[in-house]
């Protein structure tokens, strides 16, 4: 008769104890969904963005007033430097996020570094999966692969260039005439410094020009 209440509480303690580990296991898998609106040069409204990505889920939605050439995304930025384990960035459309392919692998492997994920409602693309990692990982390839193309065809056009007799590079900001007015003056006592500027160049392109040691005179 005694046993049946102490058996009863135990069982009662076992149940809250395995209840409290649930919601554990539950906020730990808990992901914060957070969309980032960025306005577009043909639309400068962000309503039906902050619409879309409210539609969706995202417990905050942070806008960013920037074009798609600008290379300052500050709000961009402070997004990704507070995205933790768990959590993940959500956007309407792969083009408001990155600036080039690059930019967005680079943004995504950010967001990897952090334990955080990239959802993208239009393209239905979702890291946080298996095949959405994959896609990346091969858009990834594609962009080296594209890079690697870029520096082929320029070596070749170089290559051909040469060939046909063209001077390649920069055109040199001192003639050989030019060069050697500046050595006859610095000769005659004048300083680097003021053959330089009447020139019309900077006294480091007059120092390699004429092959004097950037330290000597001034």
């Amino acid at each position: 008769m005694v046993a049946k209440p102490f058996l009863f509480a135990t069982l009662r303690v076992d149940k809250l104890d395995q209840r409290l580990e649930s919601r554990k296991i539950m906020s730990q898998n808990y992901r914060m969904k957070i969309g980032y609106a960025r306005v577009s040069t043909t639309d400068q409204n962000l309503q039906s963005q902050i619409d879309g990505l409210t539609a969706a889920g995202c417990d905050e939605v942070v806008p960013e007033k920037a074009s798609g050439v600008s290379t300052m995304r500050p709000e961009l930025d402070k997004l990704l430097g507070r995205l933790g384990q768990g959590d993940v960035l959500v956007v309407v459309r792969l083009d408001r996020l990155g600036r080039s392919l690059p930019h967005l692998i680079d943004v995504v492997q950010t967001l990897e570094t952090r334990g955080a994920g990239l959802l993208s409602l239009s393209e239905a693309i979702d890291t946080t999966t298996a095949s959405g990692r994959l896609i990346f990982h091969l858009m990834g390839a594609l962009a080296q692969f594209e890079r690697s193309l870029i520096i082929e065809r320029t070596q070749a056009g170089l290559q051909a260039a040469r060939k046909r007799g063209a001077k390649v590079g920069r055109p040199k900001a001192l003639t050989g005439a030019q060069v050697a007015h500046g050595r006859t003056l610095i000769a005659g006592g004048e300083s680097p410094s003021a053959v330089a500027r009447s020139l019309g160049v900077n006294r480091a392109t007059l120092y390699r020009a004429l092959a004097i040691p950037s330290g000597r005179a001034t």
